[in-house]
């Protein structure tokens, strides 16, 4: 069976933690949390160097790091990853998307507004600027989804997996949803596919 360390409130590990739900897969999970130091530690520096979660332990004993990665990863061969090579390639995009514009914008404010530890570095200029950020990310987001129900098309895909985690939680960054109904419809269904958990769920 995989294990699975991941911090239980984190959106990047509510990635991996959702998709094995959708595809009823049993994992080990193992919390850790980047808030406390424990990333920090020899123990989970030796097996993850780059002292972050998720990380993904494999039945083998090998490790795969980054949200993204472990998402196609456990997604190989199944429904959400799209047999047409050009949207197999839409979805790639959509995880570089998410990972260079939205995540460094959504993520980080919210994470700037919910954990104390991070207050000092809520500048109010740094909030402004992620703000913006997360507003035109959420645009482009939406723009999308005026002409497709999923990113890469009709089928929900490893791509809305990723982008759902934050974007479910960006009104704890300060955004206002409302704004953007083609994503709020969308954050609908993706909660309304199979398997779906919340943000708080672990298994066990």
């Amino acid at each position: 069976m995989p294990v699975l360390y991941s911090q239980p409130d984190s959106g990047n590990c509510y990635k991996p933690r959702l998709l094995m739900a959708k595809l009823a897969m049993p994992f080990e999970h193992i919390s850790i949390s980047s808030t406390d130091g424990s990333t920090r530690k020899p123990e989970f520096m030796a097996k993850n160097p780059n002292g972050k979660v998720p990380l993904l332990e494999l039945d083998d004993g090998r490790f795969l790091a980054e949200s993204n990665a472990i998402l196609l990863h456990l997604a190989e061969g199944s429904r959400f990853v799209p047999e047409d090579s050009y949207e197999r390639a839409l979805m790639y995009q959509w995880l570089f998307f998410e990972q260079y514009t939205h995540e460094p914008n959504i993520a980080v404010r919210r994470a700037l507004l919910v954990y104390p530890e991070r207050a000092k570095d809520a500048t109010p200029e740094r909030l402004a600027a992620t703000l913006e950020g997360g507003n035109k990310a959420l645009l482009v987001m939406e723009n999308q989804l005026q002409k497709t129900p999923y990113f890469t098309g009709s089928n929900i895909s490893v791509a809305d997996i990723a982008l759902y985690a934050y974007t479910h939680e960006a009104n704890r960054g300060g955004y206002d949803l409302s704004a953007y109904p083609s994503v709020v419809k969308w954050l609908s269904r993706v909660a309304g596919d199979e398997g779906h958990v919340p943000i708080t769920w672990l298994p066990g």
